[in-house]
C-alpha cells in the first residue's frame, strides 16, 4: 500500500500544479526587462532599407515600440488603437516588423494606414527574442532613460491604452 502512496502523491501534486497554471492569465506574464535597459538594435527601416534606426537614435526620448506583422490577425485588431495613440503626437511610435516579408508589410501599411514614425525590419526575429517577445502584437514603453517601463502582451485595446499605457506615458512625460 505504501509503495502506491508516493506515486499517487506525486500525481495529485502535478494535477494541482497543472490546474493552478491553467487558471493564470498569459497576458499577465511579468517581463524581466521592466526597469532594465532596452535591448540594443540597429535595423533597416521598412520604408527605406538603406537607412537604419537604432536604440541609440531614440536615446533621451520617451518612445513606444510596437511589434507587429502583416500576417498577424491581432495586429489588425489593434491597428486602430495604435493609430489613435500615434495621432496624439505625445511620443514617437516605432514599429518592429516581426518575421515578415517587407513587401507584405509595406502593402499592409498602405492598405490600413501607417501609424509609425518608422518601422524597422526584424525578418529573422532575433531582435524580438532579445526583447522577450512571446508573439505578436506586443507593445513596449521606453523611458527617456532608455529603460523599459511597461510591456503590453497582445493587442492594445482602447481600454488598455487608456488604463495602462497612457498613465505610464503621463508619468514619463511630466
Amino acid at each position: 500500500m505504501i509503495r502506491f502512496a508516493l506515486p499517487l502523491g506525486v500525481f495529485v501534486l502535478m494535477v494541482g500544479l497543472l490546474g493552478y497554471g491553467l487558471r493564470l492569465d498569459p497576458k499577465k506574464v511579468p517581463s524581466p526587462l521592466i526597469e532594465k535597459p532596452a535591448p540594443a538594435f540597429s535595423l533597416a527601416m521598412l520604408e527605406d532599407p538603406s537607412r537604419q534606426l537604432s536604440t541609440e537614435d531614440m536615446k533621451g526620448q520617451v518612445w513606444i515600440l510596437n511589434v507587429w506583422a502583416s500576417w498577424c490577425v491581432s495586429c489588425r485588431a489593434e491597428h486602430e488603437v495604435i493609430t489613435k495613440l500615434a495621432n496624439r503626437n505625445l511620443v514617437t511610435v516605432v514599429g518592429l516588423n516581426y518575421k515578415d516579408k517587407s513587401d507584405d508589410a509595406t502593402r499592409w501599411l498602405q492598405q490600413f494606414g501607417n501609424p509609425y514614425a518608422t518601422s524597422v525590419i526584424d525578418s529573422d526575429g532575433r531582435v524580438g527574442i532579445d526583447w522577450g517577445v512571446y508573439g505578436v502584437p506586443e507593445t513596449f514603453v521606453i523611458g527617456a532613460d532608455g529603460l523599459i517601463k511597461y510591456k503590453h502582451i497582445g493587442p492594445v485595446t482602447h481600454e488598455s491604452l487608456e488604463q495602462k499605457i497612457m498613465p505610464v506615458l503621463r508619468e514619463l512625460l511630466s
